[in-house]
């Protein structure tokens, strides 16, 4: 298992940059001070010339990795979607139990994310910040339609329809399983956005992860 975890590597689909950003120390700074820039001004305020003046170089440079901030950011998206769904596959590997896999997945889900020391170029405990305040933006467009038919949002279906078969191998006759799904893992991020900001409308707390809550459901409602 660790020889596996250190070969990890993520691959994105090239439809999301016009050079892979993997493929040189320019493409891998633009990933990572993108990520501390963005989440230390939010995106609205993020700028191609704001981070080239912080990794000293021209804002045309990143435009020849990226068309735009808003590919940028599904870019950064689909890498955090990626990496949560490789953890999850490694968490329900072997679990034969069909309620104990899919909490297993809930854990992954919503835990507090740490920094993956296998990823030097990208912190995911600041990448997991940027997906609960923007990721919605992502998709809260007028292009989401054409995106989606492009496969821009691949991953985050995908590892929705994971956790919907889980759902429906605890219990097949359960009739919400998409929307269950779905409410999982966007109710993590909405849940973690109102920890931050709006604390007196969610039990969550500052060090919790909201995985109790989601696994009381499921026990409740599939069982």
């Amino acid at each position: 298992m660790s020889s596996l975890l250190t070969n990890f590597k993520i691959i994105i689909s090239d439809k999301l940059y016009l050079k892979d950003p993997e493929t040189s120390e320019l493409g891998k700074n633009i990933i990572k001070n993108g990520i501390i820039l963005i989440d230390e001004i939010g995106f609205e305020a993020f700028t191609f010339k704001k981070l080239g003046a912080i990794i000293n170089s021209s804002e045309s440079s990143i435009y020849r990795y990226f068309e735009s901030k808003h590919k940028l950011l599904i870019y950064l998206s689909t890498w955090y979607w990626s990496w949560t769904e490789y953890n999850l596959v490694i968490a329900t590997t072997n679990v034969v139990d069909p309620l104990e896999k899919l909490e297993k997945a809930i854990n992954v889900i919503t835990q507090v994310i740490k920094d993956d020391p296998k990823t030097p170029h990208i912190d995911e405990s600041i990448l997991s910040r940027i997906i609960v305040s923007e990721f919605n933006k992502t998709l809260f467009t007028k292009e989401v339609d054409h995106e989606n038919q492009e496969g821009y949002f691949l991953v985050y279906l995908r590892i929705t329809h994971r956790v919907i078969a889980m759902i429906e191998e605890v219990n097949p006759n359960y009739p919400y399983a998409k929307t269950l799904a779905s409410s999982i893992i966007d109710g993590n991020l909405h849940q973690n956005f109102l920890k931050d900001h709006f604390k007196t409308i969610t039990n969550l707390s500052a060090k919790e992860s909201i995985t109790d809550f989601y696994n009381d459901i499921i026990r409740k409602v599939l069982q």
